[in-house]
C-alpha cells in the first residue's frame, strides 16, 4: 500500500497534507525519514511515524460509543448533530457509519465501524444478534403484556415483531432483548400494549455490554476480545 493512501485510508491525512509532510521529512517507515508519497509499505510489518507519531494501522474499526440524547445516529447531518461529530477530526474521516441507528432521544451503545460486510451480518434478524435496552414506561408493565411481547407482537403498519426476551425490574422498569432493528420498534412494541415509553437506552449489543466507565458522548475502540465476539457471531 501506498503511505500516503494508507494516511488517507486511516483519516490521518488527505493526499496532498501527506505528500506536503513527506517534503518536510514528517514522515519516517522504519525509522528512515522517506521522500516519496508514493513509498510501498506493509502497514502490518513497517514501523510508520507520522509527525512524530506512531501510526497503529487497523484496516478495519469497531468503535463504542455512548450516545447522549439529541445526536442522530446517521452520517449526513441533515436532522442535527451526528454520532461521528462526537469523534476525533482524524476518525471523522475514516468512513465510520453507526451499525443500526438509535432515535434521537435514545440514550446509550452505538456501535460504529467501516466494516460494511460485519454490520450487513449483525443487523441481520436472520442472524439473531442481540440487542439489550433499558426501559422506563409511563404505566406498569402487567404479566399479561410480558407475555406478549415474549410471544411476538403486532405492531402498526402492518409489523410483526418478533418474540423479545423481558426482564422486569421494577413496575414502570424493564430489560427487553430483540434481534432487529424496525423503525421505533421498543416504543412501538409497548404502544402495542397500551403502555408508552419515557427513557429509553440500549445497554448491549451483540452481548457486548456498554461500558459503565464511558459517559455520555464519550467513545472508545472494541477491545480484541470485544471485537472476536462480534466477529464470530457473523459466521
Amino acid at each position: 500500500m501506498r503511505i500516503d493512501k494508507l494516511l488517507t485510508t486511516m483519516g490521518l491525512a488527505t493526499r496532498s497534507e501527506a505528500s506536503k509532510a513527506v517534503r518536510k521529512g514528517q514522515i519516517k517507515v522504519n525509522g528512515i525519514i522517506i521522500s516519496k508519497s508514493d513509498k510501498k509499505v506493509d502497514p502490518e510489518k513497517d514501523s510508520i511515524e507520522y509527525m512524530g507519531k506512531p501510526v497503529v494501522y487497523m484496516k478495519n474499526i469497531y468503535i463504542m460509543l455512548n450516545k447522549p440524547s439529541g445526536i442522530v445516529s446517521s452520517t449526513d447531518g441533515k436532522d442535527g448533530e451526528t454520532v461521528i461529530s462526537l469523534l476525533p477530526e482524524e476518525l471523522q474521516k475514516c468512513g465510520l457509519f453507526p451499525c443500526g441507528r438509535l432515535d434521537k432521544d435514545t440514550l446509550g451503545f452505538v456501535l460504529l465501524t467501516n466494516d460494511g460486510s460485519t454490520a450487513h451480518y449483525l443487523l441481520s434478524p436472520k442472524r439473531h444478534v442481540s440487542k439489550v435496552y433499558f426501559v422506563k414506561t409511563e404505566f406498569a408493565v402487567t404479566q399479561d403484556d410480558i407475555t406478549k411481547l415474549e410471544n411476538g407482537i403486532s405492531l402498526d403498519h402492518g409489523d410483526t415483531a418478533l418474540p423479545a426476551k423481558v426482564e422486569k425490574i421494577g413496575d414502570n422498569e424493564l430489560y427487553i432483548t430483540i434481534v432487529e432493528g424496525m423503525y421505533h420498534q421498543i416504543k412501538r412494541m409497548l404502544e402495542a400494549v397500551n403502555n408508552k415509553v419515557i427513557y429509553l437506552e440500549r445497554v448491549e449489543f451483540g452481548t457486548i455490554p456498554l461500558d459503565t466507565n464511558l459517559q455520555r458522548g464519550e467513545w472508545r475502540y472494541l477491545t480484541k476480545q470485544e471485537i472476536d465476539i462480534l466477529l464470530k457471531q457473523t459466521k
